[in-house]
């Protein structure tokens, strides 16, 4: 353990001012291989760096008291939330906090529309990474024990600090299909935390995202489990290579509100237990067993009527004896709180503490004080409600964490100065870059209307409520006050003198009426029917017409569900008048959840999905429309045709999305709308793909045998560009009702004019289990298909292997 002398002298600097209310410590804790938290001049077990782990575990709970461990078992929200200081005071000697804390979250790391957070101590990220030493210094050196604090910190859009390096919302993410993408995002997010202090980032979410009108589905990797595993795992892979926990976001089964209905309205989501082994608990089981990350975060909602936090069979025996998670458990935002006040199962707030702790719950997490949770929770123990041995456990859990992240040893960061040249590069500028390049879907291009060649045009109207808009490209859970640049102004950069690019806005987000005018329509007013025409004069002098539409982040997000899923407010209509031109319309989407585009679809020749892009959005967008860049992402949620339709999701179940019949018994005629819009998997390209030589061996095997999956994939266009491949399993026959297909294996490659790659997937035991007519996993012996193709509907090789049951 080092300090450098830039911090020693910062921290002197700051402990010798009298109105912080404390000064350094009279003797020297710092020796050279060890640290004497205690302050007893004794290296205790938890101060040797060689003892075993959970020696130093126990040792350390046999020295605390039991104002200590119930402070190790909640969260201080950092400044402005729920702390006032940005530095140490003399007030925090009176504070619940003198004898430790859990975490702090979010301490000073500035939220871009929130200007209460905004801080000078948040950059320069070396100064953030001082700051962050102090407070640190004064919990070991000024508590009793000297437990350091776990700094905890959002992540899931990138390090969610001011000026860290930007990603593209999760849903475009999970639209790149690339694994070594995501684990590289995962580093840099990792690699950001730790040199400006953070130890834990609360990433990524796990969610299946299988209600479009939910507000988080832009949050969430996609819709299914397999491919949110193999996204997931990566990022956690990716964050706890550099040293930092990740936390797992939200266990479990909480992004199904019935109805889309979030917020307070939030309750049982009615899914039923197979499905929920098989959907929605799928990537958190195999995220954990792969990737073992040390934090995971409960969430707010029930299941058949019990809360999850207060779940002692969730968070204890599938969490932890089922899944073999060895880290600790934060609550979600008011999490423990619902448990009394709006689930009703607790008859007071005390007792809804005592349920939390005892079905497993670690650390409570919640914009309150910490002493909201610690005095309650110490009455309960001071009665006899709690026993010891259940406090002792889940400090532990906290307190071994700790050590894995090397608090009790390192405590600090030890170069603060280097975080100026770790945290956003010129590197991570232009992997921020690339992410949000992968992330984009081309959904539609009509005679190759796309790629726009900037030579053979002279006028370009750049128009649409989000052509000029950047808001879209910060995030509640990302970075703040990066530079960011417009799709229009993208646009016109790239075009530069060689187009007249024009921009007109066209018509707001929203109308005044909205969300109230998707349920009843309201005649367009003087001003909106002005701002269509005005848009509309300048698209008859163009030559094409490129249209940003969508949803901003007041649109979509936690608590922001919608009913309907068109183009808010007046798009629509402004698209109309701009196709009635009768000049080409590219139509660029910004949204974070699938839109009910079809009459887009039907008559506007290209299509181009961005979803939540961040501040490089007109750059990417810009090259991608003029071709220097080559779209490749394909989509991780289905786009239904209606509302109507929900639930319409991959996997399906047989028979679940079949169409009606016609004629003969009970047939007498269509009444539904069928199908997506655009399948689980879509996405197009400015080249073509051909598939070719699909080898499966062995054919017959036993259950507990791998499958090699072999074939070839060549470029037969004339440009370069990537092809996400995937893999379909179908299980023919088997003792349960099992879906059509499911995902088991994707890469995504990229080919050159001509280039033929050959691609190999490996089939374990694991990927072949069902949940048995008994609920236990097996694989059952019988008939499986393999279905090769660019996605789930467009299946382009087929062959089978049989699992022959042991003893035959």
């Amino acid at each position: 353990m080092k300090l450098s002398n830039k911090i020693i002298l910062s921290i002197l600097c700051v402990f010798s001012v009298s109105n912080f209310g404390f000064k350094a410590s009279d003797k020297n804790i710092y020796h050279k291989d060890w640290i004497d938290f205690n302050k007893n001049g004794i290296k205790d077990v938890f101060e040797d760096p060689k003892a075993p782990l959970e020696s130093r575990v126990k040792n350390l709970i046999s020295l605390m008291n039991v104002n200590e461990k119930t402070c190790q078992l909640t969260t201080l929200y950092g400044y402005s939330r729920v702390l006032e200081d940005e530095l140490p005071t003399e007030g925090w000697k009176n504070r619940v906090w003198k004898d430790g804390i859990a975490n702090i979250d979010e301490h000073l790391n500035t939220i871009w529309n929130q200007e209460k957070t905004h801080t000078k101590y948040a950059f320069p990220y070396s100064t953030h990474a001082e700051t962050i030493n102090i407070v640190q210094k004064w919990f070991v050196e000024e508590t009793r024990l000297g437990i350091p604090v776990d700094f905890t910190n959002e992540g899931v859009h990138g390090l969610c600090h001011e000026k860290a390096t930007p990603l593209p919302a999760p849903i475009g993410i999970g639209s790149t299909w690339n694994k070594e993408l995501v684990y590289k995002a995962g580093t840099i997010v990792g690699r950001e935390a730790k040199a400006l202090g953070y130890t834990n980032v609360y990433a990524p979410i796990l969610d299946v995202a299988s209600d479009q009108r939910w507000g988080r589905v832009l949050e969430c990797y996609g819709e299914e489990p397999f491919h949110i595993s193999e996204m997931g795992k990566q990022m956690v892979l990716g964050i706890q290579s550099e040293g930092v926990a990740s936390t797992l976001k939200h266990f479990a089964v909480y992004s199904v509100p019935k109805g889309a209905r979030d917020g307070d309205a939030r309750t049982d989501p009615h899914v039923a237990p197979r499905e929920m082994f098989q959907l929605y608990l799928y990537p958190f089981k195999k995220v954990i067993k792969e990737a073992a990350p040390m934090g995971v975060m409960s969430s707010y909602n029930d299941y058949d009527g019990v809360p999850v936090t207060a779940s002692h069979y969730f968070l204890t025996e599938l969490l932890r004896e089922q899944f073999g998670f060895n880290g600790y458990v934060v609550s979600d935002s008011e999490a423990v709180e619902y448990v009394s006040e709006k689930h009703h199962v607790a008859k007071d707030y005390k007792e809804a503490v005592r349920q939390v702790i005892e079905a497993g719950l670690n650390v409570r997490t919640t914009f309150r004080t910490p002493e909201s949770f610690i005095e309650p929770l110490r009455e309960l123990i001071k009665d006899g409600e709690i026993s010891m041995k259940t406090i002792d456990s889940r400090v532990a859990d906290v307190l071994r964490v700790k050590f894995r992240l090397g608090l009790f040893d390192s405590p600090y960061v030890e170069n603060p100065e280097e975080a100026d040249k770790l945290v956003h590069t010129p590197e991570d500028e232009a992997f921020s870059k690339q992410i949000n390049r992968e992330s984009l879907v081309l959904l539609k291009n009509e005679n190759n209307l796309l790629p726009l060649d900037v030579n053979k045009i002279d006028n370009i109207l750049v128009t649409g409520p989000l052509a000029a808009e950047v808001s879209f490209t910060y995030s509640r859970y990302g970075p703040a006050f990066n530079p960011s640049v417009s799709v229009y102004q993208g646009i016109k950069k790239y075009a530069g003198n060689k187009v007249n690019v024009s921009f007109e806005k066209g018509c707001d987000i929203v109308d005044p009426d909205w969300p109230g005018s998707e349920i009843i329509q309201t005649p367009l007013s003087a001003k909106e029917q002005a701002d269509i025409d005005a848009a509309v004069e300048k698209a008859k002098q163009s030559d094409i017409i490129i249209a940003v539409v969508g949803e901003d982040e007041k649109r979509v997000g936690e608590t922001k569900s919608r009913t309907s899923l068109g183009l808010p407010g007046r798009q629509f209509q402004l698209v109309q008048a701009l196709y009635a031109t009768g000049k080409p319309v590219v139509l660029v989407m910004i949204n974070g959840q699938p839109l009910t585009i079809n009459w887009e679809n039907k008559f506007l020749p290209a299509i181009l999905e961005a979803w939540f892009p961040s501040t490089a959005a007109g750059e990417v967008i810009a090259e991608t429309l003029f071709g220097d860049y080559n779209p490749g992402g394909k989509l991780s949620v289905t786009f239904p045709k209606t509302v109507g339709q929900i639930p319409l999701n991959f996997p399906f179940k047989p028979g679940s999305q079949a169409g009606q019949p016609g004629a003969g018994p009970n047939g007498y005629g269509n009444t539904r709308v069928l199908g997506p819009l655009y399948p689980f998997g879509y996405g197009l390209s400015y080249t073509t793909f051909e598939y070719s030589d699909l080898e499966v061996t062995p054919k017959s095997l036993k259950p507990q045998a791998d499958v090699q999956v072999t074939f070839k994939v060549k470029n037969t266009g004339k440009r370069a560009g990537d092809e996400v491949v995937q893999m379909y399993i179908k299980d023919k026959i088997s003792s349960v009702t099992t879906y059509e297909s499911i995902l088991r294996g994707f890469d995504r490659i990229h080919l050159k004019p001509n280039e033929t790659k050959t691609i190999k997937f490996t089939l374990h035991p694991e990927d072949l289990e069902i949940l048995d007519i008994n609920m236990n996993w097996t694989v059952e012996p019988g008939d499986f298909e393999v279905l090769i193709g660019s996605s789930s509907e467009d299946i382009k090789l087929k062959d089978g292997f049989k699992v022959e049951a042991i003893g035959n």
